[in-house]
């Protein structure tokens, strides 16, 4: 039976509705050698953040998957804290961001250490959090992926293979995508279990509709930001849909979130955007309930459960 891993512990399909794939609740976007990096007291984080998973709650989503990974403030400590005291599932990740943010001891540690460390996180916990790692979340460089990417991928894909996890890589150019796969499938994965983050970000939609022919997710998930707007992200669902890949698609926001940098943690976005605003748009669109359902429950499951 699929479950998803969550800070509450592992939960089945029944027991979810809307799942977010792509928000942050705690990010850190200093590199890691700055000081104060990735700090906040507990509570000052969950005092701001636990509203906004209230309000979430309220909406009708279910689960929220964190994207913050190893660079750019983990925390699955405060993550636990937050789900917790709002007895509300966070899917929290292992991985590594690409560079300049990968640790200095990733750039030294081999393909075998860094293969163990994720195995730990998602077989145990991460660090001595209590939680266990659901997912792997990476990324690469806009202008291709460097050795240390690279090296990372190999060893997440070796790591997510014992388990079935899925590998999520913010990743904005298409032919990167290409090269990553390439790397995952010569280590033995399969692309099936990898999710292209930011997929709206590359301009040329033929190179959507060919990761997605690969087995890729595609995930839409700058619903409600700068940069796209709705008419533009439901031109593309549609294009997703007529071309056969609706059950390849996932939807979200990338918003949030804590930030230790900022005065108080800086001033987070809802994460309501997409049920209480997009949605009825897309609806009106055209895309029946049952295609909704599909893209918003469904799909995110299928996605991050193993």
């Amino acid at each position: 039976m699929s479950q998803l891993i969550t800070a509450l512990g592992p939960l089945e399909a029944g027991a979810l509705g809307m799942i977010l794939p792509h928000e942050h609740l705690f990010v850190d976007l200093r590199t890691w050698d700055q000081p104060g990096y990735a700090q906040a007291d507990t509570d000052e984080v969950i005092a701001l953040m636990g509203p906004q998973v209230e309000t979430a709650k309220a909406a009708g989503i279910t689960a929220i998957v964190e994207c913050s990974t190893g660079g750019v403030g983990l925390r699955a400590d405060i993550d636990r804290a937050i789900s917790e005291t709002c007895q509300f599932p966070i899917v929290v990740p292992t991985g590594f961001y690409r560079e300049p943010w990968i640790p200095d001891w990733v750039h030294h540690a081999s393909q075998g250490e860094l293969t163990a460390f994720m195995s730990r996180q998602l077989q145990e916990q991460i660090g001595d959090s209590g939680v266990q790692a659901a997912w792997i979340k990476i990324s690469a460089g806009d202008d291709g992926i460097t050795d240390c990417e690279a090296k990372v991928l190999r060893a997440a894909a070796h790591a997510a293979k014992q388990v079935n996890a899925v590998i999520g890589s913010h990743t904005i150019r298409g032919s990167v995508v290409a090269d990553q796969l390439d790397i995952l499938e010569s280590a033995g994965y399969t692309p099936e279990r990898f999710i292209w983050i930011h997929t709206q970000a590359e301009a040329d939609f033929s190179l959507h509709l060919e990761m997605a022919r690969r087995g890729v997710w595609l995930e839409y998930d700058g619903i409600g930001g700068e940069g796209w707007n709705d008419q533009q992200y439901t031109e593309m669902i549609h294009r997703v849909l007529d071309a056969g890949f609706g059950r390849r698609l996932l939807l979200s926001h990338d918003r949030g979130w804590y930030d230790p940098a900022q005065l108080g943690g800086g001033n987070p976005k809802p994460y309501t955007y997409l049920p209480s605003i997009f949605l009825p748009k897309l609806r009106a669109s055209g895309v029946d309930d049952q295609t909704i359902h599909q893209l918003t429950h469904l799909n995110p499951f299928a996605a991050f459960a193993r």
